[in-house]
């Protein structure tokens, strides 16, 4: 499930090249340092936010028309503009999963033989294949 909402960015004047995030739609704020910091600290966010939901009561983006940087909650604290966030909750719930799953495996005794010898460490390897056959990063 992909999830879009608009953001007010606030670019403040400061050493460090802040942008205060706002996201009304879920009552969120962050920060980042450099815009590119900034969209990933949102994206992040709602991602984490709206995970902790049943999907059926994740909040509905409103339109970038309805949402007014006078009504940000940093509007005093610098130059503001509105901008889409988009995030993939799937794939974010996938990064978060860290439950393990036990499989059971055969594979030739020679090759298990020769995995030992390199000391290989058999989930890591699986798990690697497995990614890259499914164009997983």
């Amino acid at each position: 499930m992909k999830t879009v909402y608009p953001v007010i960015f606030t670019k403040t004047n400061d050493e460090k090249d802040t942008y205060l995030v706002d996201i009304p739609d879920i009552k969120g704020m962050t920060e980042g340092y450099g815009l590119a910091d900034a969209i990933e600290m949102a994206r992040d966010y709602i991602a984490g936010y709206c995970c902790e939901l049943p999907d059926e009561e994740i909040p509905k983006a409103s339109s970038t028309n309805d949402i007014k940087i006078s009504d940000g909650l940093f509007k005093d604290e610098g130059e503001s503009f509105i901008s889409l966030v988009d995030t993939d909750l799937d794939s974010y719930r996938r990064k978060m999963e860290k439950r393990a799953v036990r499989r059971n495996v055969s594979i030739p005794s020679w090759l298990d033989k020769e995995a030992e010898k390199a000391q290989l460490n058999f989930s890591r390897v699986l798990q690697e294949a497995l990614m890259q056959k499914l164009n997983i990063e």
